[in-house]
């Protein structure tokens, strides 16, 4: 399958800098929501380049640094728990992939967007754009982007295991498995958790009541570097 077709009709349009986003961590019940936007050399070849989902942990981070080092601009960003509570995780989305494409180096004038949605509620991607379902199997530039976002959340998900081992990070990513549920009955939500993703069923019984705290959020991004 041709992984460029989109970025040289785009380039056909007239568009001269077209960069990939894609975002990861939409559907876990703790840690933020990542997103990445690469704009690659047209026709770069990269082995083994395809959708981050469909590669081994190890292919995904050896990609990492060989995307980082081919790409003309590359850009992490990310939107944290609390404020996917205040909001809502597809006006997360949104704004972390905006966030991403703001953080480029190089400023794109066309942006390659993964899946059908470009706005939420609070949030949208202002940069003239095109939305590819399943676009991470469509593009390169997306693609590419997909590896960074699923690596940099992975990472951070990593850290986040030695903060607070008790609830396994490490071994779900905050994803909802058998595991992790057990352990939030156990223990109840950390400070990363969504609590607007939680059932009631999900917590132990003196915390069933709670109401989620209040907090604007937090938002990053990093371009050039890996994020701290």
């Amino acid at each position: 399958m041709n992984l460029w077709q989109h970025e040289k009709e785009a380039r056909a349009e007239g568009y001269t800098a077209v960069c990939g986003c894609d975002e990861a961590g939409a559907g876990p019940l703790a840690g933020p929501v990542y997103a990445a936007a690469v704009i690659l050399p047209l026709g770069e070849d990269i082995p083994g380049l395809d959708d981050s989902k469909k590669l081994t942990e190890k292919k995904r981070e050896e990609l990492f640094p060989l995307i980082q080092e081919k790409a003309l601009a590359w850009s992490v960003a990310f939107v944290d728990a609390k404020e996917i509570d205040r909001t809502d995780i597809l006006s997360a989305r949104m704004r972390a992939m905006q966030l991403a494409i703001d953080g480029l180096d190089r400023k794109p004038d066309f942006a390659l967007i993964d899946g059908n949605r470009d706005h939420g509620r609070t949030a949208a991607i202002v940069t003239p754009h095109r939305c590819l379902v399943k676009g991470d199997s469509l593009s390169a530039s997306i693609a590419a982007a997909s590896v960074l976002a699923k690596v940099s959340r992975d990472r951070f998900m990593a850290e986040m295991a030695a903060r607070y081992p008790e609830y396994r990070f490490d071994k779900h990513k905050g994803y909802g498995t058998k595991l992790h549920y057990e352990l939030l009955r156990t223990y109840g939500p950390s400070p990363i958790h969504r609590k607007t993703f939680l059932k009631a069923t999900d917590l132990p019984p003196e915390e069933k009541n709670s109401r989620p705290p209040e907090g604007r959020g937090h938002e990053g991004q990093s371009a050039g570097r890996e994020i701290p």
